[in-house]
């Protein structure tokens, strides 16, 4: 954990060059570009929760760990030292290793919840609204730059949906986003809602200890068994290699897999479905009805492919631990679930790892000028900032790749924008559609065909658009967008500066 000084209190009316708003991976990452590029600059990290790490704070259920490798959900900054996937615990380990080496702790400042933030074109810059979390005590801060890095999870509220009878069970429901520390989960029957990367961390986490695991889904998902270790390691870390050249090479060697596989699901998706249902087929035992259990109506990575790592989830039902029911619910019960088939399941405790709600910019509200932004009628630049919203950028990650990779990405050419505008002897950057470009036809944040996590569809409707043309898309995969970022120039006509 961070060992340097913490942030001094706020005292309200500070006003700073830049505010981010997050302190888990987006924000570090942006933190350190900002030291690096500029180090004069006065900034601090806002954050709402008590700790650092985002989803990494939040996320505290039995066996929560990475569902993409830590060479690539890494910085590019930061060599990564341990096993390709990672439990929750060696993430914030790292990130804490990162704060330290960057020695930001003295400016996060936690339990500090932005409510509001207005632009003012008269004096180019923010007004913040932050609410202490303990207190309630509200402050004001003023900032001539706004980074948003919080992420798009709702932590104060996972998704569950509402069910008939819900309030009827008797035993206990526990979402994984708000795990609770005194749950007794030894000898009881636990049923779990979901077939996700949750879900499929949570029951070979909880198996050795219950009495029965099932696992409840609507509809099947893909999973991905893989080793905890690229098969490149063992062999890399004999020769002795320096930190960051081990990183750059298993960093290349998960980079060139993922693509071939990402690529893969577009070009030829029944034979990417065949080899991985072939593979779960592989570890589950004889006539095991792969085809109803683990068979996705959808395309492989038009929602994300769960990682297994060494196949634990399949070795608990092979073991008769875990067992996987397909099927409807048709209510709850007092002493478990009566499903569409009328069959009944039997249950001590619940779990609805059903997933998370989408939150757009941690759930700010924001004005322009006195004029509040609907950000549904408005278009993104890149996937990094929004039209006619001055200095203000967010991060957005993949989906079908880490996460991290876009942060990178997108802070370098945030910076570039900034360094641009003051070399220019200007203080304000706004992404502004030509006469050209002001008719064109808006498409969804993200088309469904493309990617249809449920979280995502069902956001869809209050997140922000973008353009049928550059610099108005963002839905680009990081094969792409590495070599195409970096070259983006912030003379763009795109960008107004004034």
């Amino acid at each position: 954990m961070p060992t340097s000084t913490p942030a001094a209190p706020l005292s309200g009316g500070e006003t700073f060059d830049f505010l981010i708003i997050g302190a888990g991976i987006s924000g570090i990452g942006a933190a350190h570009h900002l030291r690096q590029r500029f180090p004069d600059s006065r900034f601090a990290l806002l954050d709402a929760m008590e700790g650092f790490g985002g989803t990494w704070w939040t996320h505290r259920y039995p066996g929560a760990r990475s569902d993409s490798d830590l060479y690539t959900y890494g910085y590019g900054f930061k060599p990564w030292r341990g096993r390709s996937i990672a439990t929750a615990d060696e993430i914030r380990a790292y990130l804490a290793e990162a704060i330290d080496e960057n020695d930001l702790a003295p400016r996060i400042h936690y339990g500090h919840k932005v409510t509001a933030a207005d632009w003012s074109s008269d004096d180019a810059c923010w007004t913040l609204r932050v609410q202490r979390v303990g207190s309630g005590e509200t402050l004001t801060l003023t900032t001539r730059f706004l980074w948003m890095c919080s992420g798009y999870y709702d932590h104060d509220k996972g998704y569950t949906p509402e069910w008939p009878g819900f309030e009827d069970f008797t035993g206990r429901i526990v979402h994984p986003q708000h795990w609770p520390e005194d749950l007794d989960y030894a000898g009881k029957r636990v049923v779990v809602i979901g077939s996700g990367a949750t879900a499929a961390t949570l029951i070979p986490a909880l198996a050795d200890s219950v009495e029965h695991i099932t696992m409840l889904q609507r509809s099947p998902t893909f999973f991905s068994a893989q080793p905890w270790a690229h098969e490149l390691e063992a062999p890399l870390r004999k020769l002795g290699l320096p930190d960051e050249w081990m990183h750059e090479i298993l960093r290349r060697a998960h980079l060139v897999r993922n693509a071939e596989v990402v690529h893969m699901s577009f070009a030829q998706p029944e034979a990417l479905r065949a080899y991985l249902i072939d593979q779960i087929r592989a570890q589950l035992p004889e006539g095991f009805d792969v085809d109803k259990h683990f068979n996705p109506r959808y395309r492989p990575w038009q929602q994300r492919v769960a990682v297994v790592p060494e196949g634990d989830l399949f070795a608990a039902i092979r073991a008769g631990k875990a067992s996987v029911v397909t099927d409807t619910i048709e209510r709850f019960d007092a002493t478990g679930i009566r499903l569409g088939s009328g069959e009944h399941l039997d249950a001590d405790i619940i779990v609805t790892a059903t997933g998370f709600n989408l939150q757009l910019f941690g759930g700010v509200s924001f004005r322009v000028d006195g004029e509040p932004v609907d950000f549904s009628r408005h278009i993104t630049y890149r996937g990094v900032m929004i039209n006619d919203v001055p200095n203000m950028a967010y991060m957005q990650g993949y989906f079908r790749s880490s996460w991290t990779l876009r942060i990178d990405l997108a802070c370098d050419l945030i910076c570039r924008i900034v360094e641009h505008m003051r070399s220019q002897g200007r203080n304000v950057v706004v992404p502004t559609l030509s006469n050209g470009d002001a008719d064109m036809q808006r498409l969804p944040w993200i088309d469904p065909e493309n990617f249809n996590a449920g979280y995502v569809v069902r956001a869809q409707s209050r997140m922000y658009r973008q353009g049928d043309r550059a610099p108005w898309k963002h839905d680009m995969e990081y094969h792409e967008e590495r070599t195409v970022l970096p070259t983006v120039r912030p003379e763009d006509e795109a960008l107004a500066y004034r």
